[in-house]
């Protein structure tokens, strides 16, 4: 069957979504892993080369960009070429329902690096068909989403990780045992910041469409979400500044910078979120945002990203600079909010934590550490501090799970998708009935919290 065919098999019914569950194979603790990468530039490119250093096999390839055919091989097309020439034997797919249904069990495990709408349909694909999945944040594009997939990772047996890499790293994990040991008392609210987006956001049509590339599959690249024409200023990356495609800065980094307080704590649900937001439209996410996350028991996180005063420039489709949405002194005291990205505070101090630098917190006041009982190591590490080794040893029946499996980040990511949800319908505080995954005071955005898709790619109930 060749590739016209096949799409246009598909494009017909929603068949490639309605089979059954596959069982995975099982494997011995030192058996070669066969892995399918799922998008292979930028991050793909990253993920799959950090997979085959530790030992999985590269068998197959799927991107929607064919730099073979791109006489300019610069970017991220670039990147593609460089990943194909490492791989020269893995056989090359634009659409990854080709080459699960193609390879068949000669792949146990994919990764999944795809712009956010993909992700559900890739990882969901996958995990049917038996396969392992390394997704790359947010796990999904949409609330429900999130849901199925933790659901469908339960119920398959797969293992799986969600790509917020630093979790992995010993530093994260050391500082959420140290928050669980009382460092700073009981913790009453959560600070983190950013200065993203560093794309364009905020506009309000989209820009008028271009001939698309002879390498680019632009029908595949837009998939599930509904259609616009193809421009550069949509894709490769700034994908991140429209709704239908990203999620936003908040969407983008949160499951990063919430990774090690979410490891600490686990708070649970949210009973609200309200954003204050400018700059957003129909289309497009914010431009500076301070979202506010309500759980029961008091606890608060609040998050923030953009530059005040920041606009989108439609001549050259770019964000003109501002000032760095942050929290006050009262916060900060004092110390440097280029240096740290998160503000832990307890009843009796605050901790200061960097994702980038995750071994160089600090607790204020220091005193507060003076015969504190420090500790023993009770989280498991991460070989290597590697989330791709840490994949690797679930696969293998080394350990039961990596950190940042689906029925951990499953949830993780649909708390950050209800900021991103609030982001959209700014001023109102959204109350969350979680049982039943809908806005209480709000049961119109039901469409939001499941989105529709287009033909040929629905999930069926």
């Amino acid at each position: 069957m060749n590739r016209r065919h096949f799409g246009q098999t598909l494009a017909g019914s929603a068949l490639a979504f309605q089979f059954q569950v596959v069982p995975s194979r099982v494997f011995g603790a030192n058996d070669r892993i066969a892995l399918g990468g799922i998008g292979t530039s930028g991050k793909g490119a990253s993920d799959i080369a950090g997979c085959a250093k530790t030992g999985f096999e590269i068998v197959g390839l799927t991107d929607v960009a064919d730099a073979r055919k791109n006489p300019e091989m610069s970017g991220r097309t670039g990147a593609l070429q460089t990943t194909r020439d490492a791989h020269p034997d893995a056989r090359f797919y634009t659409d990854y329902r080709e080459m699960l249904h193609d390879l068949g069990d000669k792949v146990d495990a994919v990764t999944v690096s795809t712009p956010d709408h993909h992700h559900f349909h890739a990882a969901h694909a996958a995990m049917r068909a038996g396969k392992h999945v390394y997704c790359q944040k947010p796990l999904t594009h949409g609330l429900w989403e999130a849901r199925t997939l933790a659901a469908l990772a339960r119920e398959s047996g797969v293992k799986t990780q969600m790509g917020n890499q630093g979790q992995a790293n010993d530093g994260s994990r050391r500082c959420a045992e140290i928050l669980r040991a009382g460092a700073i008392g009981a913790i009453r609210e959560v600070h983190v910041w950013t200065d993203r987006p560093t794309w364009p956001q905020g506009f309000d049509r989209p820009p008028d469409p271009q001939p698309v590339p002879a390498w680019l599959d632009w029908e595949q690249w837009i998939g599930p979400a509904p259609f616009v024409g193809y421009h550069p200023k949509i894709a490769p990356f700034n994908w991140r500044g429209w709704w239908d495609y990203g999620t936003g800065a908040l969407g983008d980094i949160a499951c990063h910078y919430m990774t090690m307080i979410q490891t600490a704590i686990n708070p649970g649900p949210p009973v609200s979120v309200q954003a204050v937001a400018e700059g957003g439209t129909e289309l497009s996410p914010p431009i500076v945002s301070t979202v506010t996350y309500e759980f029961a028991g008091g606890l608060k996180y609040v998050w923030y990203d953009g530059q005040k005063g920041a606009r989108f420039l439609r001549d050259s489709w770019n964000l003109q600079k501002g000032e760095f949405n942050r929290p006050g002194n009262e916060i900060l005291n004092g110390l440097d909010h280029n240096r740290y990205d998160t503000a832990v505070i307890g009843a009796d101090g605050i901790l200061y934590f960097s994702y980038a630098r995750p071994g160089d917190w600090v607790v204020i006041p220091s005193a507060r550490l003076d015969g504190f009982d420090w500790p023993a190591p009770s989280l498991p590490r991460a070989r290597e501090q590697s989330p791709y080794a840490e994949w690797q040893d679930a696969i293998q029946g080394k350990i039961a799970q990596a950190e940042s499996h689906f029925g951990n980040s499953g949830p993780f990511t649909e708390m950050v998708l209800l900021g991103v949800l609030a982001q959209r319908f700014p001023g109102q505080k959204l109350e969350w009935d979680h049982a039943q995954m809908t806005v209480k005071n709000r049961p119109d955005l039901q469409p939001h919290i499941r989105r529709p898709y287009r033909k040929g790619w629905e999930i069926p109930d």
